[in-house]
């Protein structure tokens, strides 16, 4: 398995469990695996959609910010890793 860095945790919305990752390097689809880390924060789920501007959208490419609704509190500045087979 490999991680790579495609970008950061640039907000949190605690009461609807959404993070803002700010996209910096690759891309990131729906159905991908990522691996979102910081100093406590260590969480590794399946994006099940991703929201662009409140639409949703399949894919995401550098220099987007998103939402992806994720399974436990992340923090500000945390990396966002993709994970592959």
């Amino acid at each position: 398995m490999g991680e790579e860095v495609v970008g950061k945790v640039v907000d949190y919305f605690g009461k609807i469990g959404v993070a803002g990752i700010q996209v910096t390097a690759g891309s990131l689809s729906v159905g991908d695996t990522i691996r979102i880390k910081g100093h406590t924060t260590d969480v590794t789920q399946v994006v099940e959609s991703i929201q662009l501007e409140h639409q949703g959208v399949q894919r995401a490419e550098p220099g987007q910010t998103i939402g992806i609704r994720v399974k436990e509190r992340v923090r500000k500045g945390d990396s966002v890793l993709k994970v592959t087979p």
